[in-house]
């Protein structure tokens, strides 16, 4: 089932997401629908917040992110790296900090420079309730941080610069407004 994706501005996004109990849903499917969703608006990663549900899960593949380079250009980090990750901790984050320009499937259109440590380490679970901890680093990292933020209420924007902020927020309110044209379907908060 493909979720349509809440879009920027939904408090959702800012709200800090509540663990899952072991049988509280049917984790292979909700796996499912989450890359399901996440590949129909060509992402790399997706939290559940970003399709409305509060719960601390998200998904990644960084595969697709190989696909059109040269053998040489691969990053390694991202062979195989396509998992789901249900309760994740961040153990520990090391190494120095890199930028890369960052995007957002909640706020289509706008990337910015976003500056986070190279390497880091999580516990999370698996659809089949096994714990594990993992370090990743390089571009899986980054990937990883991005949506576990989400579970934690935090959006990509708010690492950028103050003046690059403002400058933002006009685009931002329109995202808010539905004012955007995207090919996959979103979700917009109606204000009351």
């Amino acid at each position: 089932m493909i979720y349509p994706i809440v879009a920027y501005g939904d408090p959702i996004l800012r709200k800090v997401t509540k663990p899952l109990e072991k049988d509280e849903m049917n984790l292979q499917k909700l796996s499912d629908d989450l890359f399901e969703t996440m590949h129909d608006a060509a992402g790399v990663g997706l939290a559940a917040p970003q399709v409305g549900l509060g719960i601390r899960v998200f998904v990644v593949d960084g595969t697709a992110m190989n696909e059109d380079e040269e053998e040489e250009d691969k990053d390694p980090t991202l062979e195989g790296f396509k998992k789901i990750f249900i309760n994740p901790e961040i153990v520990e984050e090391d190494g120095d900090d890199w930028a890369f320009e960052e995007g957002c499937l909640s706020i289509p259109g706008i990337r910015g420079e976003v500056y986070r440590p190279e390497i880091v380490t999580i516990r999370y679970r698996d659809v089949d309730w096994h714990e594990h901890e993992e370090t990743h680093e390089g571009m899986a990292a980054r990937i990883i941080q991005h949506e576990y933020d989400h579970l934690e209420g935090k959006l990509f924007t708010d690492y950028l610069p103050a003046l690059k902020r403002q400058l933002l927020k006009r685009k931002l309110n329109d995202i808010a407004k539905g004012i955007v044209d995207v090919e996959y379907q979103m979700r917009f908060h109606r204000r009351k």
